[in-house]
């Protein structure tokens, strides 16, 4: 078996099974459990693992990267009601002390098994919660290195803005600078992208250290119908994950 995708919801699970079977994302086997129930001996013998794994986004933005199915990765896309300002009114919405911050779990499992290249998205809004510097504390205690960037889907000249955190950790012993930590005042303040630019020499920065240009665009939303599309609302944008793990290439050139 070359991945392992965990994804709790059976909808969304069986989605994955299908794009396995129709040979759209890598191949591999699909476990429900919370991620809460996982081991580390439960990974054994996987390639990849991908958590979190919604509808497969990031199996396919790493083909379409030209990253190998056959080649070591793990990513998570953590849930992000604890920290979405779309649950605000949500009254479980407390941040790190929300159930849904699952985080510690995700690491639990990085520690143990020490994956080489580690791929993560978020919401945006989580920085100003301390998630990024939670998750990099862990991760450089680890002994990882990391970088972050603040991409819109507009960059891959999708009709909406959809502001995402993108994050990728490395312990291969690159010599990547450390994390810098990023003043929550900062976000929001910057509009340095435009969609006529590509904004990928401003993500490489980014993912070396330099967090002056935090990206964002100026795009008109558009609205998701959850119950219409499960599945879609919670995906990430594949080309765009795609950009970002390119960029990780390259910086490890």
């Amino acid at each position: 078996m070359s991945a392992y995708y965990n994804e709790f919801d059976p909808y969304t699970a069986q989605w994955l099974r299908n794009l396995i079977t129709a040979g759209h994302i890598a191949d591999g086997e699909v476990d429900e459990r919370s991620i809460a129930d996982v081991h580390a001996d439960d990974l054994k013998g996987f390639t990849q693992c991908h958590f979190f794994a919604g509808i497969g986004g990031w199996s396919l933005a790493a083909r379409l990267a030209g990253w190998p199915d056959e080649r070591p990765l793990w990513t998570g896309s953590c849930p992000c009601q604890p920290f979405s300002i779309a649950n605000l009114t949500d009254a479980k919405t407390k941040g790190s002390a929300d159930p849904r911050h699952l985080w510690p779990e995700f690491y639990r499992l990085i520690r143990i098994v020490q994956p080489s290249a580690i791929f993560g998205e978020q919401v945006k809004d989580a920085i100003a919660w301390g998630w990024l510097d939670e998750v990099f504390g862990d991760l450089e205690s680890a002994g990882y290195a990391c970088g972050a960037t603040i991409v819109p889907a507009s960059a891959v000249e999708a009709d909406h803005e959809r502001q995402r955190l993108f994050w990728v950790a490395d312990c291969s012993g690159a010599g990547w600078k450390r994390y810098k930590q990023i003043e929550c005042s900062s976000v929001g303040e910057s509009s340095s992208l435009s969609i006529n630019r590509s904004p990928f020499v401003d993500a490489r920065r980014a993912m070396a250290g330099n967090y002056s240009h935090l990206l964002f665009d100026d795009g008109v939303s558009v609205g998701v119908e959850r119950a219409a599309t499960k599945g879609y609302g919670n995906a990430i944008v594949p080309q765009l994950a795609a950009e970002i793990i390119r960029s990780y290439q390259e910086a490890r050139q």
